[in-house]
């Protein structure tokens, strides 16, 4: 089975086609869905009536990137529509782990983002409560950002954490992943990877996955 995951961003995608567009990434492992409100970060994408569309019509699981504030409220709500993982921020959710737990209890993954300058270390007991760790490699809000290699060192301890906690969590990247940065961030231990310019700025989409998931599968079998 392969150990490296590639989640294009329909945030780069067209957004007036966007089940057209979902068809050009058919050998992804999943899609990335950012959902921003103006409010946790700058920027207003999409909301929870057209992510529901988007699970009816996709093909592929869907991996919901809550950018949002009020996650205890309004994470379950995109459980509740039946996505394979839903990722609330650790800065905008007052329970993380009631949090956590409650998007398991409704059939969703649960995963955790932490921005650039969040601290790994106070969320270390929760791993067990995780499905997925979000290290992001970009400040959130807005896409085609260059990738942070300040935050490196940050997904090498995830990784050490996870490991050594035999927690089966995986560790996703977001933010910057091109053909250029996704072996850096490999190599650091990250197992899921975002990206959309990257994908959807390529000529042939479903290519463009296929060679970023063949250059993280690289660097991490050498």
């Amino acid at each position: 089975m392969s150990r490296c995951s590639i989640h294009p961003s329909i945030l780069s995608a067209d957004f007036a086609n966007l089940e057209a567009e979902l068809a050009r990434i058919a050998t992804a492992d999943a899609v990335h869905v950012d959902v921003m409100d103006n409010h946790f970060v700058p920027n207003l994408t999409l909301g929870l009536p057209i992510v529901e569309r988007l699970q009816a019509v996709s093909q592929l699981p869907l991996d919901a990137h809550l950018m949002i504030a009020d996650a205890d409220r309004w994470a379950p709500l995109y459980a509740d529509l039946g996505l394979a993982s839903v990722t609330f921020h650790a800065e905008a959710a007052i329970a993380p782990i009631k949090l956590a737990r409650e998007l398991r209890a409704r059939g969703s993954k649960a995963g955790m983002a932490l921005r650039p300058a969040t601290p790994l270390e106070p969320y270390l007991d929760m791993l067990t409560e995780l499905d997925m760790l979000l290290v992001m490699t970009v400040e959130p809000g807005f896409g085609g950002q260059a990738f942070l290699d300040v935050t490196l060192p940050k997904i090498r301890r995830a990784r050490a954490a996870v490991d050594g906690s035999g927690a089966k969590v995986a560790i996703q990247v977001d933010g910057g992943i091109s053909s250029a940065t996704i072996e850096r961030a490999a190599e650091a231990g990250a197992d899921v990877f975002v990206a959309g310019s990257a994908v959807y700025g390529a000529a042939d989409p479903a290519a463009a996955v296929e060679a970023l998931r063949a250059a993280a599968e690289a660097t991490v079998r050498a």
